[in-house]
């Protein structure tokens, strides 16, 4: 008997409760404590899934792809690890797979579905195999941290040289996600059509990973996702496997996976096709059966903030995550497919976690909100100031400056506007939704 180990699991579970009990997530500091009294914890019990343990890693849209498919796998009536609440670095993994294990360390489970920070997955590799690992993109996020992209293709690169046998998962529209699977087993997933033809320009991604030439593109859907190809070498868009064809976007999420299964969700934004495209890829490669896939995308509940809807005063409030220039475009391109009236609150934060370099808010289409039928734009956060000055360039003069309380929010929800959306960065985001929840309308 291993008594480090049922020691570790022993105070781990506790302090989660406690955490609870004090109205935290509890998702993180009690894996800490649990690698420090047994550092081999987490390694003893990844060992025992039965099946393939999946890393889900990438800019945006991690969280929903990677709960996305935890739901599917499920839906096949498997027991599945995983860390549902986004505590994605090694400390918060420990945590998912001790919430699952018996306190003598016993564990049940068919597959591991774990969402990994970019640059904690070189990490977790040491402790936990990784039969395949997913990306969904890579963007310019937290530049204090990260650095530019490069840094970020560096840290995976770093990670994926300490597996074996590992399968990528892909998005082949992204040059940069893309460079991750030369000579190496890569499954390849994108959009085959041009949804967007307003989009013509990149603001990163720009040159080739492989000689450095300017990149070149048929066409783009956002950012640096389309179908491209370098300017001088034979780096392109790769063959893709699971593509999206037959696009719907009116009013909902309608496609076609490889001419064949065709999904129709009531989802917004336009990048949530990449979401499911990567969480059904992985999902068919793993050779379970194609249930009803419809009526589990239709079922799955979004995590925190992720285009989560509430009603405050008999109106719509939606509350939107978005932390780097990728996320706040897409979240600027969905309002503005929304042909509601809004008023809109922009709130944004420096704390370590969100990145404490805010120049990335200069890469934000914010000029976009003047001819999406916004009226009034506020701003809050730590740097609200910030926000201001570069609202006051994109054409909106003077933006109410606000804390977010009870009666801001129920102020901003009780403008002219139809529907109200709130754009946070990563730490405003918790507090946001607790007070959402003790103000909007019950029942």
């Amino acid at each position: 008997m291993n008594l480090k180990k049922i020691l570790s699991i022993s105070v781990c579970k506790g302090l989660i409760k406690i955490g609870q009990l004090m109205g935290k997530k509890g998702s993180y500091t009690p894996g800490v404590i649990a690698m420090k009294i047994c550092p081999d914890i987490l390694r003893m019990l990844s060992a025992q899934v039965r099946g393939d343990i999946i890393f889900v890693c990438g800019t945006n849209g991690k969280t929903t792809t990677n709960n996305l498919l935890c739901s599917l796998i499920e839906s096949n009536g498997k027991k599945v690890v995983c860390n549902k609440v986004g505590a994605n670095m090694l400390a918060g993994i420990t945590v998912a797979f001790i919430e699952k294990a018996t306190l003598t360390g016993k564990l049940d489970a068919d597959y591991a579905c774990i969402e990994c920070d970019e640059a904690s997955l070189r990490h977790a590799v040491k402790h936990v195999r990784a039969d395949k690992v997913a990306v969904t993109n890579l963007f310019r996020d937290q530049l204090d941290r990260y650095g530019e992209i490069e840094s970020t293709i560096g840290l995976l690169n770093e990670a994926l040289e300490k597996t074996e046998n590992t399968t990528l998962i892909l998005n082949g529209d992204d040059p940069m996600s893309a460079t991750l699977g030369r000579g190496r087993n890569a499954v390849y997933y994108g959009i085959n059509e041009c949804c967007n033809e307003e989009v013509k320009s990149t603001g990163e991604g720009r040159f080739c990973t492989v000689c450095g030439a300017p990149l070149e593109y048929n066409f783009f859907h956002y950012s640096h996702l389309g179908d491209w190809h370098c300017s001088a070498c034979d780096f392109k868009r790769p063959h893709i496997d699971y593509g999206a064809d037959n696009i719907d976007l009116d009013g909902k999420l309608a496609f076609d996976i490889n001419s064949f299964t065709r999904l129709d969700v009531n989802y917004r934004g336009f990048y949530n096709i990449y979401n499911i495209l990567a969480a059904y890829t992985v999902y068919d490669l793993l050779g379970l059966k194609n249930r009803n896939i419809n009526k589990v995308l239709t079922s799955y509940k979004p995590q925190i903030g992720r285009m989560e809807e509430f009603t405050v005063g008999g109106k719509p409030v939606i509350l939107n995550l978005a932390k780097n220039p990728a996320g706040f475009n897409q979240a600027i391109a969905t309002l503005a497919s929304d042909k509601r009236s809004k008023d809109v609150l922009i709130a944004v934060n420096d704390a370590p976690s969100d990145g404490m370099d805010i120049s990335w808010l200069w890469d934000v289409d914010f000029e976009k909100l003047s001819s999406c039928g916004v009226g009034v734009v506020s701003v809050s956060g730590e740097r609200r100031h910030d926000v201001a000055l570069r609202l006051k360039y994109a054409g909106f003069d003077n933006a109410p400056v606000t804390d977010i309380t009870a009666d801001t929010l129920k102020d901003i929800a009780a403008g002219d506007g139809e529907v109200c959306y709130l754009l946070v960065n990563y730490t405003v985001l918790f507090a946001t939704q607790s007070i959402l929840k003790t103000i909007c309308d019950k029942g």
